[in-house]
């Protein structure tokens, strides 16, 4: 198994690689979701006809 972790001397290089992979895709989906739930409430407040830029 440490062989395996090693990867032959490259192990550092290579486990960072996948952590530094994960952490970006992570952080992507995270976002796109964010993004995804402001449009929807900018949507859902059109749809409602709430109007927050009317000038009384």
């Amino acid at each position: 198994m440490a062989e395996f972790l090693a990867m032959g001397g490259y192990g550092a290089y290579v486990w960072s690689s996948y952590t530094i992979a994960a952490l970006v895709l992570g952080v992507n989906a995270v976002l796109a979701r964010r993004a995804e739930r402001a449009v929807l409430h900018a949507l859902a407040h059109d749809l409602n006809g709430d109007d927050d830029d009317a000038t009384a």
